[in-house]
């Protein structure tokens, strides 16, 4: 805990966390990148809300491993390659709950730099809404969960259509 406490003051000292730096989301997002688990259970919940709210959206998974030894280089070099591909609209790093240790990886300054410099608006959804991560303050965006995440990210298609047609 001590860890989380000192890097998120030097990050934080640094301007990474400031609300100024915080871009919107776009409003009807074409192309979604989501870096995560390719097995979990955080993927198909956020694939199926999208699916059902804005069906016209282009998902990408980009699998990474979301705990364990490599993967805090995973995350960082997933979100750099997202980030330089001019391909998306926006980006959601996610996975499911855990304990802090499962979660660390989301913790490390790798992860958090490349979340802060992500020329893509970032939304982060990592664990369950007690669930803090630093990754949480870097991004543009977090969800409490990775199933609100997927409701942030697009409109709900049905309803745009009901007030595009009043």
């Amino acid at each position: 805990r001590r860890a989380f406490e000192e890097l998120k003051a030097r990050l934080a000292a640094e301007g990474l966390f400031e609300q100024a730096r915080k871009r919107p989301l776009p409003r009807f997002a074409r192309h979604l990148a989501v870096i995560t688990s390719a097995r979990g259970a955080a993927v198909r919940d956020v694939l199926t809300v999208l699916s059902r709210r804005w069906p016209l959206l282009s998902v990408d998974v980009l699998p990474v491993a979301v705990q364990g030894a490599t993967a805090a280089a995973e995350i960082r070099a997933m979100l750099e390659r997202a980030s330089a591909s001019g391909r998306y609209d926006v980006i959601l790093v996610t996975r499911g709950g855990g304990s802090l240790e499962d979660l660390w990886s989301f913790n490390e300054e790798v992860v958090v730099r490349a979340a802060a410099a992500s020329m893509i608006p970032l939304i982060s959804a990592v664990g369950h809404e007690t669930d803090i991560t630093l990754i949480d303050f870097a991004a543009d965006r977090r969800a409490p969960t990775p199933t609100a995440a997927a409701e942030i990210a697009v409109p709900v298609r049905a309803e745009l259509m009901t007030a595009l047609s009043s």
